[in-house]
């Protein structure tokens, strides 16, 4: 446990440049704080101790900001920037080298059973306010853009992005047009499509009235 929690610190600071030393990170960081309390309460869920996991989980949430199922299986080195409004979910799986950042939620859809949330690959990065939702898995390597919305299986070394997220690069190449920063806006796309359903409807009309 306590190899554990040093390598969790130092994998803080490998990645934070505003991270100034060991104690500061292990003392002060929210994300480490919620990791380490989590490792806690996870034990105690695997002994059976169900009513102790929960009360240090959400204790870690009242002080972290960080709600982390005590189910939840985190590997190795799990980086959280910042973290305030992370939900992590009962039967997440989370590999080895992972970074995620604030409001990012790895839920369920409420349609499964059992294995109802999502697994994630090692050395993959959810950026601030993603969502993935399902039991489904983020392939190793991947990338998921801030606010993309993931609702079915990553391929390894990808980039998605959007509502619902898309494969935009696999494998170092770019997948389509799009990018991080030109992502569709469906809300648009479905006015556009109206208007042009409208003005078709208008035409046909115009053309029996002229019959």
């Amino acid at each position: 446990m306590f190899k554990r929690i040093i390598e969790d610190v130092n994998a803080v600071r490998d990645r934070d440049p505003a991270a100034r030393s060991f104690i500061e990170v292990l003392l002060l960081y929210p994300g480490v704080k919620a990791i380490r309390m989590h490792r806690r309460a996870h034990f105690y869920y695997k002994h059976g101790l169900l009513f102790l996991a929960r009360y240090v989980s959400q204790k870690a949430a009242r002080k972290t900001g960080i709600e982390i199922h005590p189910g939840a299986t985190i590997g190795r080195r799990l980086v959280i920037d910042h973290g305030t409004g992370i939900v992590i979910g009962e039967t997440t799986e989370i590999g080895d080298d992972v970074l995620i950042y604030q409001g990012v939620t790895l839920g369920g859809t409420g349609k499964d059973t059992g294995k109802r949330h999502p697994t994630i690959g090692n050395n993959v990065m959810i950026s601030a306010g993603a969502k993935v939702l399902g039991p489904f898995k983020i392939g190793d390597n991947s990338r998921v853009a801030a606010g993309a919305v993931v609702l079915e299986e990553v391929p390894p070394n990808s980039t998605v992005v959007g509502i619902p997220a898309r494969v935009v690069r696999q494998d170092g190449k770019k997948v389509g047009q799009l990018d991080q920063i030109h992502i569709p806006d469906p809300v648009k796309q479905k006015m556009d499509d109206m208007d042009n359903r409208i003005a078709e409807l208008e035409s046909i009309i115009s053309n029996l009235g002229a019959k």
